[in-house]
């Protein structure tokens, strides 16, 4: 009989708190270098996300930038209650830490927003965590005053350190205050303030002549904010500075990112897609394209009223009882002079809804191609709903150009539509279908050439393009009146 040797298991090696506190160390070391580290040692039970991220990633390139002199310039949007403001004040917790003898004003709209923004600061500043990453970085802990400790809700200094934090509010003083690191969260209070001419200006002239001239030669300006107006801080500033850095983060994808594809939630682990979609569905067009999308547009027109058209996520075929591709096409080549074809559908419960818009700068020969290959991808889905129409410009030239479209359409429902002196100009043309608009009875399938289109209705007939609103009234006449009111030229 073979004797079979069994070898003991050692007993397991006790855990040494000497390791613990070495590993507790080396994280240490890494949230002192590194903001992202910071952040997930300070909140254990953070809730993250890739947005989270890569945001902590672009403020630590903006510190970077600072301290190397480069006078960083960051504006940063994003849908709210999506944690931008407390990604704020950790980094600006973290800077103060790496570096006390650096100054920082912060401001906003609103005393109670720098008030949170002060005591979110001292609560970081004061936990034990911060205390072993930055043990030189020290904050007064509060003020005894009959038995209760209460915290300075305006300024924090850093013991021993010439640096600082101050919050104000906009328009609040800030003279005698220089600053390394200005930062602006929400200068306007909301979509009524930011409609104002008179209060968009007023906020313009305090940043540039109060908070700018506050300037050191290398300070950073970070700026936070929901984009209510075109003509807001972060258009007028991005116009004198081209290189400034914009961070747009839609709470819904419009095209498809790195991270996520068109119509993905921005962080589906706090607000998750459903939810965005019943905001969206509450809002208006206009309030949810600013508010959640960091994309405003002019609302409030008279002939087009933004807020009565309806985004819809899908719809629904069965529903169609007939539909138009109505093409406006550029007179001449270049001199900003663009195409536009609409796909409009009229549905069952006399409603209209446009699809898609097909929208360009093109040759002659591109222009010609990008229709064909429209008409051929829109005939395979609607077929024998499905009719061509071309607006036909007045002249030779236009009548050469329609017949061009026509030959090249062959076997299609192709129509020109000759526009003449009697049918008046474009906003006559378009009365029919802002009517509609005005009704609620239009609408508009979400995608991402959304924000172009309701930019051109907002602003017709005063802006500078006129032709995707000219082929949705030229597709909208064709579906809605009768066919003895089609004016067919003549291609013989």
């Amino acid at each position: 009989m073979t004797a079979v040797l069994l070898r003991r298991r050692p007993d397991p090696v006790p855990f040494d708190a000497d390791v613990g506190a070495l590993l507790h160390k080396l994280a240490c070391a890494e949230a002192r270098s590194n903001f992202w580290a910071f952040r997930k040692l300070t909140h254990p039970d953070m809730m993250t996300g890739w947005w989270v991220k890569e945001v902590a990633a672009h403020l630590m390139d903006f510190y970077t930038d600072y301290i190397n002199g480069l006078r960083p310039r960051l504006i940063l949007t994003a849908p709210p209650q999506h944690g931008k403001s407390y990604m704020v004040s950790d980094f600006l917790a973290w800077v103060a830490g790496r570096d006390p003898d650096i100054t920082i004003v912060f401001t906003s709209y609103a005393d109670s927003l720098g008030v949170r923004t002060n005591l979110a600061l001292q609560r970081i500043m004061t936990q034990p965590p911060y205390d072993t990453i930055f043990p030189f970085t020290r904050v007064m802990r509060g003020v005894e005053d009959t038995g209760a400790w209460q915290r300075n809700t305006e300024i924090i200094e850093f013991i021993g350190q010439r640096g600082s934090f101050r919050n104000t509010t906009v328009h609040g003083q800030i003279t005698g205050h220089g600053l390394d690191i200005g930062v602006i969260d929400d200068p306007i209070k909301g979509r009524k303030e930011a409609h104002s001419q008179l209060q968009r200006d007023t906020v313009w002239e305090w940043l540039t002549d109060d908070f700018f001239s506050r300037f050191s030669a290398n300070a950073g300006f970070l700026l936070i904010m929901t984009r209510w107006h075109v003509d807001d801080p972060v258009t007028r500033f991005v116009d004198k500075f081209p290189h400034t850095r914009v961070l747009r983060y839609p709470a819904i994808a419009d095209t498809d990112e790195v991270h996520r594809l068109r119509g993905q939630a921005l962080f589906p682990e706090h607000k998750p897609l459903d939810f965005l979609l019943e905001r969206k569905q509450l809002m208006t067009a206009a309030g949810f394209a600013s508010e959640y999308q960091g994309a405003p547009f002019i609302a409030g027109g008279s002939l087009f009223p933004i807020a009565k058209i309806k985004l819809v996520e899908q719809m629904d075929r069965h529903m169609i009882v007939s539909s138009v591709r109505y093409w406006d096409k550029a007179a001449t080549e270049g001199g900003g002079a663009y195409t536009a074809g609409v796909l409009m559908h009229k549905l069952s419960d006399n409603t209209y809804i446009v699809e898609d818009i097909r929208h360009g700068q093109w040759s002659a020969l591109e222009r010609e191609q990008r229709i064909e290959q429209t008409a051929q991808a829109d005939a395979a889905i609607y077929q024998g709903r499905y009719e061509i129409w071309v607006e036909q410009e007045p002249g030779s030239g236009g009548k050469e150009s329609a017949e061009l479209t026509v030959r090249r359409l062959a076997g299609h429902r192709v129509y020109a539509d000759r526009v003449t002196g009697a049918q008046g100009s474009k906003e006559i043309r378009a009365e029919p279908f802002a009517a509609q608009v005005q009704g609620g009875n239009v609408k508009v399938l979400s995608a991402d050439w959304n924000l172009g289109y309701f930019d051109e209705l907002e602003e017709f007939p005063s802006g500078k393009r006129k032709d995707r609103v000219d082929a949705s009234s030229g597709a909208f006449n064709k579906l809605a009146l009768p066919a003895s009111t089609y004016n067919i030229a003549a291609l013989a």
